[in-house]
């Protein structure tokens, strides 16, 4: 009898191992067929269309891993920031960085020379700085697939100067710097840093709008007949003291200022809404624009940067960073490689 109840309870244990083992491999269909499902709404939303089937099923298993990334650190609710699935949802991180960033960091940068920095001296700033609403700041752009955010960044910081000093915003040329500006450290699309960009402003006596030379996300042929029609000048541009969020702060309460950080981390690259502490470091990658700061209700003071991928990342594609933080490098480097031009 007791041999037939070890039986028994054996053969239950078999069917309820057999039961549970078949329960989850339909929950992992099912959850294939939700992934599935979304990943097809997610394609036609930004219409994205695949080579062939393979190609597309590739696209699908680098999409479901990025979007369990996703869900899992906005389901931990630890932070003050979220994530989305936006439009670089099936690209790997490492595709992502390789496309879509492209600041190009100096040799020795931690022992370059700087320059004279006239806002030193600035005792008070205003509390919270929003150059948006000063009307010294164009809408988002998009790079696109192409390292040229170093031109995007110096082209926004000149922006806004050309704004503060005749009071007319105009939207100025990417294209031009990223065909035209070929003879230092920048490249096109192979990437360059701000600080070219500035000098070969400031050499070529001028740079042209948008809409005479609009931007391709693409190297190209420097059209020098484009080229040659300058609607906006700089003087000079200066570098803001390293390593110290307090000098940064001085300059972007007085004009955008460009700046380079680490983006490179797929927080980063799927970041949504609120102040970004994500994990990043101090190998800057991507040139950016500060356009302001300011707090939270509870106090979490916050960088306001303009980036160039577009409207659907981020917040209308601008995102909060966190400022003042302990090291001196600020949050993602922020701190280290600064600068601005001057008219």
């Amino acid at each position: 009898m007791a041999l037939r109840c070890q039986s028994l309870c054996k053969l239950a244990l078999i069917f309820l191992i057999l039961a549970i083992a078949a329960s989850q491999v339909t929950s992992r269909k099912l959850q294939e067929a939700s992934l599935s499902e979304k990943h097809e709404q997610w394609m036609s939303k930004y219409g994205k269309v695949y080579k062939n089937p393979e190609e597309k099923e590739k696209r699908f298993r680098i999409f479901k891993d990025n979007v369990e990334f996703i869900e899992s650190l906005n389901a931990a609710g630890n932070k003050p920031y979220k994530l989305s699935i936006n439009e670089f949802a099936d690209q790997t991180n490492q595709e992502f960085k390789a496309f879509r960033n492209g600041y190009r960091r100096p040799d020795g940068l931690t022992s370059r020379k700087g320059t004279s920095f006239k806002y030193e001296n600035v005792i008070d700033v205003p509390a919270t700085m929003d150059w948006r609403k000063n009307g010294a700041v164009t809408p988002i752009k998009n790079q696109g697939p192409c390292g040229s955010c170093w031109a995007f960044s110096a082209v926004a910081a000149t922006e806004g100067i050309t704004q503060l000093t005749t009071g007319k915003l105009i939207s100025l040329s990417e294209q031009e710097l990223v065909s035209c500006d070929t003879s230092g450290v920048d490249h096109g699309c192979e990437g360059g840093e701000m600080e070219d960009a500035f000098k070969f402003i400031i050499h070529n006596d001028g740079i042209t709008t948008e809409a005479n030379y609009p931007y391709q996300a693409v190297d190209g042929t420097c059209n020098k007949t484009n080229e040659a029609s300058h609607v906006a000048k700089i003087k000079g541009y200066e570098t803001v003291p390293a390593n110290s969020e307090e000098a940064l702060l001085k300059a972007v309460a007085n004009q955008p200022v460009a700046v380079s950080i680490d983006a490179s981390g797929s927080a980063f690259q799927f970041y949504s809404s609120g102040v970004f502490t994500g994990d990043c470091g101090t190998e800057l990658d991507h040139g950016v624009t500060a356009v302001g700061y300011g707090a939270t209700a509870n106090g979490t003071k916050y960088w306001l940067v303009k980036n160039s991928w577009g409207t659907s990342w981020g917040e209308e594609g601008y995102i909060r960073m966190k400022r003042d933080i302990d090291a001196k490098e600020g949050l993602c480097g922020i701190a280290m490689d600064s600068s601005y031009p001057t008219a």
